[in-house]
């Protein structure tokens, strides 16, 4: 049987592929910050970390400490992740693991994907990006991959994004299965939905 092939989008520093790499699924994850460096990466992490963890303690309520304990060991986490993604980054984009590329145009083919994740950018970025942006990037999406995954539906300020209901709307017309799905992590307080969209055929 044929592995699944997976597309993240938007990874980032995030230890997923190394982590899905050694237990041999076919992962490859994009980002415009992978024209940089590993030692580069680390430096910014480094030099941007303590003052994400203290926004984090100067908001003790929108924020759920169950699968971390609290913002020391959310920071901790944090340090383990960037650890493994290091360690697994100069080898994974010599092995094109990590490629340099950014929504709303990636370079694949049309259905090259059995699935696309898009973890912590699309709609949490929502004052950043406008609704056009987000809907012609759910339809790169949908080009490339059979489904789509998008995680969390929340904003940076724990609001429910506003393009979510009209981009819900678009594609449940368009003829696609939709569905918003409760998962177990929660980080930000309501933030454990998750957007699927995949085509009927599937």
């Amino acid at each position: 049987m044929q592995r699944q092939k997976i597309i993240g989008i938007g990874d980032g520093p995030a230890s997923f592929n190394a982590e899905m790499n050694l237990l041999v699924k076919n992962v490859i994850s994009v980002d415009p910050l992978y024209q940089f460096s590993a030692k580069e990466i680390l430096a910014r992490f480094n030099e941007v970390v303590d003052s994400i963890i203290d926004q984090v303690k100067a908001t003790p309520n929108n924020w759920v400490w169950s699968y971390h304990k609290s913002p020391d060991d959310l920071r901790h986490h944090r340090l383990k992740v960037i650890e493994k993604f290091i360690a697994d980054y100069e080898f994974g984009k010599q092995n094109r693991r990590y490629i340099t590329g950014e929504l709303p145009s990636l370079n694949y083919q049309s259905q090259e994907f059995d699935l696309a994740l898009c973890s912590h950018f699309l709609f949490l970025y929502s004052e950043h990006f406008d609704y056009d942006f987000h809907l012609n990037s759910v339809a790169e999406m949908l080009r490339i991959a059979q489904e789509i995954r998008i995680f969390p539906l929340l904003t940076l300020m724990s609001k429910p994004s506003p393009y979510l209901d009209e981009i819900v709307k678009h594609y449940t017309s368009a003829g696609y299965s939709v569905e918003i799905a409760k998962v177990d992590y929660e980080l930000q307080l309501g933030g454990n939905m998750m957007l699927k969209i995949a085509r009927k055929d599937n």
